[in-house]
């Protein structure tokens, strides 16, 4: 089941997230966070209008995904970048691609354009992942991260969600 995150899946997001954090380059860090943490993240996402989703099942959460601006500035407005990470236990059964699916139509509802994806080069499953859900890749920046010693490719995938011409009248806020 996928369905929006309440503040009492925080633990479980934060385990997936910090599991991921310390296994991983899916996540160019390597500062493990707190859940005061997700839970200011948490509320920022849901402040800008933006989900946060989660993918339950009888052993609790199975992942999480959201997405946020692209850029601040106003001309990205209508751009968004995503993340999706499952819990170890539950990867390469269709969670990922479940709550990107629930992303993207979320996003379009928003009146979003485009839905950028920033991926490890190495990741090639998360790169396949996303080329099965339409995206396709706009390009490589070279060792622009670096963990666990070693300096790290950043891929990026993109999915138009509309097809519109135009972007419409603008919508700035002061």
């Amino acid at each position: 089941m996928i369905r929006d995150a309440t503040e009492a899946d925080l633990p479980a997001i934060l385990a997936i997230y910090n599991d991921v954090l310390a296994n991983s380059t899916a996540i160019f860090s390597e500062t493990p966070t707190t859940l005061e943490d997700r839970r200011q993240w948490f509320r920022a996402r849901r402040d800008a209008g933006y989900p946060v989703l989660v993918a339950t099942d009888d052993s609790g959460v199975l992942g999480f995904a959201t997405f946020g601006d692209f850029r601040t500035w106003p001309g990205y407005r209508h751009t968004v970048e995503h993340t999706v990470h499952v819990r170890a236990d539950a990867r390469g059964r269709g969670v990922g691609r479940g709550l990107v699916t629930v992303l993207l139509e979320r996003a379009g509802g928003l009146g979003k354009h485009v839905m950028v994806a920033g991926v490890d080069a190495d990741n090639l499953t998360s790169i396949r992942l996303h080329e099965r859900l339409g995206f396709q890749r706009a390009g490589t920046l070279h060792q622009v991260g670096c963990k666990f010693g070693r300096w790290l490719d950043l891929t990026f995938l993109e999915r138009r969600l509309d097809e519109r011409l135009e972007p419409g009248p603008a919508r700035l806020t002061s």
